[in-house]
């Protein structure tokens, strides 16, 4: 098949987007409680809690509260305990962004040609992809490809997994309706996490960071399906259409960031040179991503960093700090991102799906540097080895309400995203009213002073956090 003139012709769209966060929030405290609970004061942990009151998050989205039972055993819970818990509050919450993604791609299950998952907190044979196919009821027929080992960059290393799938096809002439899940359950780690703090005088601050989400999107090719479902309306204009990506890895950074098996679950490895490293790579990454043969010719307009929106991969507040020095950007370029980490936190792998998910919502437009919706965004994450993982994306042609790029409404709450539970301290629900929350993070961009991460860094400066 003969190249074509435009690489967006290739009809990579995005149709469908879902995000599904558990019923509960943490707040900072929470972590306190169990350390109180469980180890004595000791010099490292009293910087750990100390860092987690200054890491910018405001709550973290979590399967359950501080008396949770699994968190509240003798000993911290083994690693089959975890599984357990993975698959019986983690599997129905990528169901949930699942079908929220089909519904909006109007594809029904038995259109799936394809499921491209991710996840770094649960390792199984069959895996966690199974259980939510066989849930959603698609076909046998359906590939599966389950994705392992590339942790917080997961979800746009599935989704460049699922563009390259969706390009095999377009050359057989085939239709494909990808279905791309991202599940993490990283809260359960928290008396792992706790137990090498005090046993090793160690200062690990992924304890203060990670949460728990779903993210799920439909990744669909120009071709029509042979039986459309009579049904269902016609496809919906694109939310985004993937235009390019790139991928790099930096090398000798593989002791730098990584998720480690344990018989306590996982431990996180994050040493102190990340910030600087992916600091770094932004901007050669970059200018790959804007230069390389097969990226499109992009308006006069779209050239430097600033020209386009971010959707960053909110690993914590040095990474989006450092990604603003290092491109020359705004946080409000970044909005969608300091919002989605404000409000629940890093959910490594899914939490790209829910900044993506995040930045198409009229609140977002709102808090647009200049005011000006960008029609064009890259979509940024890093991962173990230490590989950063850069898309191009185009926004869809035509808004919910006619308009040209309008961001749609933010949808109703279900209750396990309203105020359905809490860490015990009168904490609002994981979702809540995001247009409020659109309000919280626009207060939060005019109010940074950069003392928190000052502080983060400081806490940083020789440590070994493995």
């Amino acid at each position: 098949m003969a190249a074509p003139a435009e690489f967006e012709e290739l009809g990579l769209s995005i149709l469908g987007l879902g995000t599904q966060y558990p019923p509960h929030s943490l707040k900072p405290n929470s972590l306190e409680v169990l350390s109180k609970r469980f180890h004595p004061d000791s010099p490292a942990m009293k910087k750990v809690l100390s860092i987690n009151r200054f890491t910018g998050i405001d709550q973290r989205s979590s399967i359950g509260t501080p008396d949770h039972p699994l968190v509240n055993q003798a000993a911290p819970p083994h690693i089959g305990d975890i599984h357990a818990t993975f698959m019986s509050d983690g599997v129905p919450l990528a169901v949930s962004a699942a079908r929220k993604a089909l519904d909006e791609a109007h594809v029904d299950a038995g259109q799936v040609t394809h499921m491209v998952s991710t996840t770094c907190t649960d390792s199984a044979n069959p895996g966690y992809d199974h259980f939510v196919a066989k849930e959603l009821g698609l076909p046998p027929t359906t590939e599966k490809v389950l994705l392992h080992g590339v942790g917080c960059s997961g979800g746009l290393a599935a989704l460049r997994t699922a563009a390259n799938l969706c390009l095999g096809h377009t050359m057989r002439r085939k239709p494909a309706r990808i279905l791309v899940v991202a599940l993490e359950i990283s809260t359960t780690l928290v008396r792992s996490e706790l137990e090498s703090i005090n046993a090793l005088q160690e200062t690990r601050i992924g304890v203060a960071l990670f949460s728990d989400c779903a993210g799920a999107l439909l990744l669909s090719n120009s071709l029509p399906l042979p039986s459309p479902n009579s049904s269902l309306p016609p496809p919906p204009p694109p939310i985004y259409t993937l235009l390019n990506w790139h991928h790099h890895t930096i090398p000798a950074t593989e002791s730098d960031l990584g998720f480690d098996a344990d018989p306590l679950g996982w431990k996180v490895v994050l040493s102190p040179r990340v910030p600087q490293l992916t600091q770094s790579v932004l901007a050669p990454t970059f200018a790959s991503l804007l230069s390389s043969s097969d990226s499109p010719t992009l308006p006069p307009a779209y050239r430097a960093a600033p020209d386009f929106d971010w959707a960053m991969h909110p690993g914590g507040a040095t990474i989006l700090s450092g990604a603003e020095q290092a491109l020359g950007i705004t946080p409000e370029h970044m909005r969608a991102s300091y919002d989605t980490y404000i409000n629940h936190g890093n959910s490594s792998s899914a939490t790209i799906l829910s900044v993506l998910d995040r930045l198409r919502r009229k609140d977002m437009d709102a808090l647009a540097p200049a005011g000006r919706v960008k029609d064009y965004v890259v979509g940024c994450a890093f991962g173990p080895g230490i590989t950063v993982e850069m898309c191009l994306l185009k926004r869809g042609g035509v808004g919910r309400e006619g308009e040209r790029f309008s961001g749609m409404e933010t949808p109703p709450e279900t209750e396990s995203e309203g105020g359905g539970g809490s860490d015990g301290e009168d904490v609002e629900g994981a979702e809540g009213d995001e247009r409020s929350e659109g309000s919280e993070v626009g207060g939060a961009l005019d109010g940074r002073t950069g003392n928190e991460d000052a502080f983060i860094s400081e806490a940083l400066e020789g440590v070994e956090l493995d």
